[in-house]
C-alpha cells in the first residue's frame, strides 16, 4: 500500500490546517496578516462561510494569545495604555461579528486596498517611523483617537479580519512606539478582538472544533517561533516583514477584486 492510500482521509484536512495555522501564526505574531493564509485554508474545507470564519477565529485566538504572552514576558507591552484600549476593541469586534453574520462584506475590498496603500507609503517614505519609541504617555486627545482607532479596528476584525494586526501596529507607531513594541501591543488587542468574535460564533454554533483546534495547534507553534524571532532580531526584522506582508496583502486583495469584477 502506498503512502497516499495509507493516510486516513479524515486526517488530511486537519494536517493541512495545522501547517497553514503554523505559517499564519508565524507571520501574524510578527506583523499581522496571518488571516490571508488561515482564512483561505479554512475555506478549502467547504464549510459554510460563517462556520469557516468561526473556526478560523478559534484557531486565531490560540496564536494571538501565545504571541501576547511571549511579548508580555519580554516587557514589550505598554500595559497602562493597552488596558484602556482592550474594552473598546472587544466591543468593536462584537459589533463587527454581529454585522458579518447578517451582511457579507462584499464591498469593503476597495477601501481596504486604499488603506493598505496609505499605510505602506507612510512606512516607506517615513523611514524613521517606528525605529525608536518616543511614547511618553497619551494626552486626552491622543487617548480618544487611539480609543476610536481600537474600536474601529476591532469592528473591522469582527467584520472582515485580514490585515487587523497590520492596522493595529500602524496605530501604535502613530502613538510613538517602535515596530517591536507596536507589535507587542497589537497582539494583545488582536487577541481580545478575536476572542469577542469567537464568543459570538460559539454562541451561534458556527465553529468546527476539530478543524479549528487543528489549525490552533499550528498557530501556537508558529506564534511562538515568530514572536521569539521578532524579539531576538528587533525593529529591523519587524519593519521588513511589515512591508513584505503589506505588499503581499495588497497583491492578494487586488487580484481577488479584479478577478471578481472583471
Amino acid at each position: 500500500m502506498d503512502i497516499v492510500n495509507a493516510v486516513d482521509p479524515a486526517l488530511v484536512m486537519p494536517l493541512i490546517l495545522f501547517v497553514a495555522g503554523a505559517l499564519a501564526g508565524f507571520v501574524d505574531s510578527i506583523v499581522g496578516g496571518g488571516g490571508l493564509i488561515s482564512v483561505p485554508a479554512m475555506l478549502l474545507t467547504n464549510l459554510p462561510p460563517s462556520v469557516a470564519l468561526g473556526s478560523n477565529k478559534l484557531s486565531s485566538v490560540f496564536g494571538a494569545l501565545t504571541a501576547s504572552i511571549t511579548y508580555a514576558r519580554s516587557g514589550m507591552v505598554e500595559w497602562p495604555l493597552v488596558k484602556k484600549l482592550l474594552p473598546v476593541t472587544f466591543i468593536g469586534s462584537l459589533l463587527g461579528t454581529l454585522l458579518v453574520i447578517s451582511i457579507p462584506p462584499l464591498y469593503l475590498k476597495p477601501i481596504i486596498i486604499v488603506l493598505l496603500i496609505s499605510v505602506l507609503l507612510f512606512v516607506l517614505f517615513k523611514k524613521d517611523w517606528g525605529t525608536v519609541t518616543t511614547y511618553a504617555g497619551a494626552s486626552q486627545k491622543k487617548l480618544l483617537l487611539l480609543g476610536l482607532g481600537a474600536l474601529t479596528i476591532g469592528f473591522y476584525d469582527g467584520f472582515v479580519g485580514p490585515g487587523t494586526g497590520t492596522f493595529l501596529i500602524f496605530m501604535f507607531i502613530y502613538a510613538g512606539f517602535n515596530f517591536l513594541y507596536s507589535s507587542g501591543n497589537a497582539k494583545l488587542l488582536n487577541f481580545v478582538s478575536n476572542l469577542g468574535s469567537l464568543i459570538l460564533f460559539l454562541g451561534l454554533g458556527h465553529v468546527d472544533y476539530v478543524l479549528g483546534l487543528s489549525a490552533g495547534a499550528g498557530q501556537i507553534i508558529g506564534a511562538t517561533l515568530g514572536s521569539r524571532l521578532a524579539i531576538k532580531k528587533g525593529v529591523g526584522l519587524v519593519r521588513f516583514v511589515f512591508i513584505a506582508t503589506t505588499v503581499s496583502m495588497l497583491c492578494k486583495l487586488t487580484y481577488d477584486y479584479v478577478v471578481t469584477h472583471w
